[in-house]
């Protein structure tokens, strides 16, 4: 008997999830598999409840995204593995927001200060169209959730040349 078109776009979006949505493209391909906003937003809101807990110890004023009305924190550090590349967590106490956050840390998390500073986020409002759906206020705290993204990712590469170059 053949899956109906429901259960083979939810194995899709679970292979893409699995794999890890590490490409701006493979999450607007998610996206466009769950067709309308309220299941979209129900998706965002379940990725942020997977979203792994922010140490303690990170939620410090630095950390936290003023912009935002949401209260959210990022935290960029870098990666011990792997030369040249920042990882990231973070929290928030909106759900919605929480999971854009969550999206946001998939697209940036283990990569090059060049790769997370080349995030476009205008295409990435209007391919996940959150522009039309997400209020002005939340818009401006999403582009700031991005810019100390980016600044944090900074810093840690900033790190890493530094004890690149006294080692």
């Amino acid at each position: 008997q053949p899956e109906c078109p429901l259960e083979l776009r939810l194995r899709r979006i679970h292979r893409l999830w699995r794999d890890g949505m590490t490409r701006l493209s493979d999450i607007v391909e998610t996206f466009e598999l769950l067709g309308d906003w309220d299941t979209r937003y129900q998706y965002l809101v379940e990725l942020g409840e997977q979203l792994p807990p922010l140490e303690e110890s990170a939620r410090v004023e630095p950390n936290r995204v003023k912009a935002c009305m949401s209260r959210v924190w990022v935290h960029a550090w870098e990666d011990s593995d792997v030369a040249g590349h920042v990882r990231f967590g973070g929290d928030c106490d909106t759900g919605i927001i929480k999971g854009v956050l969550a999206l946001l840390i998939q697209l940036a998390d283990g990569k090059t200060l060049a790769e997370i500073e080349a995030i476009n986020m205008e295409e990435f409002f209007e391919h996940l169209q959150l522009g039309e759906h997400l209020s002005p206020n939340r818009h401006v705290g999403v582009y700031a959730i991005v810019d100390l993204m980016k600044q944090q990712a900074a810093t840690a590469a900033g790190r890493q040349r530094h004890h690149a170059a006294s080692g």
